[in-house]
């Protein structure tokens, strides 16, 4: 090891000005005088705690500006059994909790939970830990092995009560940003690698017509001597002149969306300074990529450009071969119109360009059903989170466990319609060669307030002799239903039980273990000893109960069911808009670029066709249904294979979003069908009005005239 420090660390309860519900803070120690410590906090505004000012304090900047507390302002707190009011002198951040939260949150809460640093002498004293410690923070010597420093801390610290180290990754501020960063590397290859692919094939499609449409230039040039090479590279100067184009418009768009993205992730980690900083490495590699994938777009048709004879090329383009259908070939030509029949052949004719146009229409489907997939499972979370299986009001957590009488206790609390109060050990879970730590959970057989489902939300009954644990921690143990795990309890007489697996749960966030409370105690050989209780209460008496809370010397944190669903839907709903809005522009564009540039190609290469069916009597409703009815029948095929791949990506994501903290199955709502479809329609739609308008304006005369 090659730094050691001691700390103090406890959570209390806190009363904030203007607040009714009790607020849980976490106090921790640092020196009354100002040096460099482990995990230094960062001032950014007021000043550092006086030396022997017991009452003075640093808190989270986070949770004074969701409190609304200014510099002076005091909060009373119940520490160690007393009434204490402590005087805000300044704002800091950490290292520690750039990502604030406490445990069993889905979110940051910064208006219920707030980090305060106070000097090492008061908080020590104010618990009876003057000269003593209750955590340790350590940095490691090069070349140190982590897990041997982590299982000679705990055994080193195992007589004075420790309950394990841990390594900086599972510390759980760093997971989540780790997390976080993992999430955004891998968008950062998958979404730019479709859209690269779809304008890459736009680009091919484009350079294929203006090809066909210069055959005679072409010719003219290489009758004059131009060589291939100058030939290809006329044609590589248009893409690469319309790519560097698109690169200043889209480096523009992404700059600003970085700085936006940039502003969202100041709301939910907190960095003394998170600037966004792009280098011009990274922009002149992002602008090489992208010019990469349309000169690789084009390459098809800039190779048939150059391979063109000019004798060849001074010839019209021959005209298409047309043949019987494979339908028409079944008999089927019948049930066909000739509108049909011409859309259909012209469509058998060309299957490679109709494939991709499929498929470019199929992404853009995909896109948009992936991408509302996170927020339907946000519904789903809250669904089977809050309104199945955490359904209490308020949860009390006791600093200490408390004996059997304290039941009754908490039911003649203000309000309290119904209790029922849980038990939580520290343990360190073994089968075979693997690990984990965490805390057991009992709970009343037959609550009502908490509720246990299987992936399938069916109910999970308590057993009477075993554990539950957490689909999720199953599999990293390695454990299946009726093997035996080996329980070493971290508290009290730290016992070592062997427990059998009864089953597995499915929850959504975190790892747990649960047991019959009852079987519980009976384990760690006490009576009806609990850590805290699950709380209905009656919504006319919170106040009488927070304020009853706020005084209780015993109860070191308050978690309220309506504050957290509360944080979650604005949450939801800031991100929820932005990521739609995006989408919906993207898939947009995607489906417009496809079907406006095959319909206007198909014009262009067809205007002979178009006009002759004009003048043989087709009506312009009927001409624009041979040129535009290709376009909707390739629609209509890419439509359902794109909500499959839609369903394929959101199961990838489902995949990558399989960590310790949570997991998200893979549901999509019905409504994300319907929203993908009507949006694709709609950009369908849109290009379909502005070819008719082409349509409208076609010059019968001069596309008929032949070419000399």
């Amino acid at each position: 090891m090659a730094q050691v420090q001691t700390r103090v660390v406890v959570d209390v309860t806190l009363d904030v000005p203007d607040r009714p519900e009790p607020v849980t803070g976490r106090l921790i120690s640092i020196p009354e005088q100002q040096m460099p410590i482990l995990n230094d906090i960062h001032i950014s505004q007021g000043r550092y705690i006086e030396a022997g000012r017991s009452d003075e304090v640093l808190v989270s900047q986070a949770f004074a500006e969701a409190n609304h507390l200014e510099l002076g302002d005091t909060i009373a707190a119940v520490i160690n059994r007393r009434w204490q009011r402590l005087r805000v002198v300044g704002y800091a951040l950490s290292p520690e909790y750039v990502y604030e939260i406490r445990a069993g949150d889905f979110l940051p809460d910064n208006e219920q939970f707030g980090v305060m640093w106070m000097g090492r002498d008061a908080l020590a004293t104010a618990f009876n830990l003057d000269g003593a410690f209750n955590d340790i923070t350590l940095t490691l010597a090069p070349g140190a092995n982590p897990d041997e420093v982590i299982f000679r801390l705990d055994q080193i610290l195992e007589p004075y009560g420790g309950l394990g180290a841990y390594d900086r990754e599972d510390q759980l501020s760093h997971r989540f940003l780790d997390d976080e960063i993992s999430q955004l590397r891998t968008q950062a290859v998958i979404i730019p690698t479709i859209f690269l692919a779809i304008a890459a094939f736009l680009l091919n499609i484009l350079l294929s017509r203006l090809v066909i449409t210069q055959r005679d230039q072409i010719a003219v040039l290489k009758a004059f001597g131009y060589g291939n090479g100058a030939i290809g590279i006329h044609f590589l100067k248009f893409v690469l002149l319309i790519s560097l184009l698109g690169a200043a418009i889209g480096t523009g768009a992404g700059l600003w969306l970085g700085q936006a993205l940039n502003q969202l992730y100041m709301q939910f980690f907190q960095f003394p300074l998170l600037e966004y900083q792009v280098s011009v490495g990274m922009l002149l590699g992002t602008i090489a990529i992208s010019t990469g994938a349309a000169v690789l777009g084009a390459f098809g048709a800039v190779k048939k450009a150059v391979a063109l004879p000019p004798a060849e090329a001074m010839r019209p383009e021959p005209p298409a071969t047309f043949r019987r259908t494979i339908m028409e070939q079944l008999g089927f030509q019948q049930f066909l119109s000739p509108v049909g029949r011409i859309i259909l052949r012209n469509l058998e004719r060309k299957p490679i360009k109709a494939m991709l146009s499929i498929a470019g229409i199929a992404v853009a489907v995909a896109v948009l059903v992936a991408g509302r997939y996170v927020s339907d499972v946000m519904d789903y979370l809250m669904d089977v989170q809050f309104d199945r299986a955490q359904r209490e009001d308020v949860t009390i957590v006791f600093n200490e466990p408390r004996p059997a009488q304290a039941r009754y206790e908490i039911a003649q609390l203000p309000g309290v319609l119904y209790a029922e109060p849980f038990r939580t050990v520290a343990a360190e879970l073994q089968f075979e060669h693997r690990t984990y730590k965490l805390a057991i959970t009992g709970l009343e057989p037959t609550g009502e307030l908490r509720n246990l489902f299987d992936r399938h939300l069916n109910p999970i009954d308590l057993p009477l002799d075993g554990v539950l644990l957490t689909s999720k921690l199953a599999e990293m143990l390695g454990i299946q239903p009726g093997q035996i795990l080996t329980v070493n309890v971290l508290e009290g007489a730290k016992p070592v039980r062997q427990i059998p697996l009864i089953g597995v749960v499915d929850e959504m966030v975190g790892l747990s273990a649960y047991m019959d409370i009852h079987a519980l105690n009976q384990l760690m050989r006490e009576g009806g000893t609990i850590s805290g209780a699950y709380l209905a209460v009656d919504a006319l008496e919170l106040d009488r109960l927070y304020d009853q809370l706020k005084q209780t010397p015993t109860v070191t944190s308050v978690l309220l069911r309506e504050s957290t669903i509360r944080r979650f839907r604005e949450t939801i709903t800031e991100t929820r808009g932005a990521i739609t809005s995006i989408l919906v522009v993207f898939a947009s564009v995607i489906t417009f670029g496809v079907i406006y540039n095959a319909a206007r190609i198909a014009l262009s290469e067809r205007g002979r066709e178009l006009a002759t069916l004009r003048i043989i009597g087709f009506s312009r409703l009927q001409i624009a249904v041979v040129l535009l009815g290709e376009q909707a029948a390739l629609t209509i095929v890419a439509i359902p294979l794109g909500l499959l791949l839609g369903y394929g990506l959101a199961g990838l994501m489902s995949l990558a979003f399989d960590t310790e903290l949570y997991r998200l199955p893979l549901v999509i709502s019905r409504t994300t069908y319907g929203f993908a479809l009507v949006v694709t329609l709609i950009a369908a739609l849109a290009s379909g009005l502005m070819i008719g308008r082409h349509l409208d304006r076609l010059d019968l005369i001069a596309v008929l005239k032949s070419r000399e």
